[in-house]
């Protein structure tokens, strides 16, 4: 339990306050999703990744574009680190599973490193109450390829065992880059661990 206390309290002076309503000691919602893993479909569920230790939930706008390649890459990059905190992540976006299929395959992005599910209802975006964009009439993604979805807004949760929300971050409330999303949630996975 102390080391829950410490982890919170790590996670609170890593974060301020997100804009996202669910916030540090919120139950996270459950959710099961469409998911690739190096290119490979299955179903992901979140309450059977938090039966092995605390999972990473980041969400995204879109993959193949600037932010999110960048914090794909950075968490495909780290993947080891996090496995050896005892920590899963999962990347949500509301693309399609053919686009997740290929990012989550290529060698540049997630690597086939960590997992990346489908909310192409916005059904798990809604059920964390993030903030979402409808499609954007010629958006098209650094491939030149349109994009055709709406967007998520860049928060990340680190989900306790107990399903309790130990940290938030957004770049909109926190002013976060994308690849800080990877770095304070592994030290925060980390402190866990020790």
């Amino acid at each position: 339990m102390n080391k829950l206390l410490l982890a919170v309290a790590l996670a609170t002076a890593f974060t301020a306050p997100a804009f996202a309503a669910l916030k540090v000691g919120d139950t996270a919602p459950d959710f099961t999703a469409k998911a690739s893993l190096g290119g490979k479909e299955f179903t992901f569920s979140l309450a059977d990744a938090l039966k092995k230790g605390p999972a990473v939930v980041y969400f995204y706008p879109s993959a193949y574009t600037g932010g999110c390649d960048l914090e794909a890459h950075t968490f495909a990059g780290s993947a080891d680190k996090f496995a050896a905190a005892g920590a899963s992540i999962i990347g949500v976006s509301a693309d399609n599973m053919e686009r997740l299929n290929q990012f989550a395959a290529d060698p540049a992005f997630c690597a086939g490193k960590f997992p990346i599910a489908s909310d192409e209802s916005l059904k798990v975006a809604n059920s964390y109450n993030l903030s979402t964009t409808p499609p954007r009439d010629g958006a098209k993604d650094v491939r030149g390829v349109e994009i055709g979805h709406g967007f998520i807004e860049r928060v990340t949760y680190v989900i306790g065992k107990d399903h309790k929300i130990l940290a938030v971050m957004s770049s909109t409330a926190d002013k976060l880059t994308p690849d800080q999303h990877v770095d304070k949630s592994l030290a925060i996975v980390q402190q866990i661990k020790s």
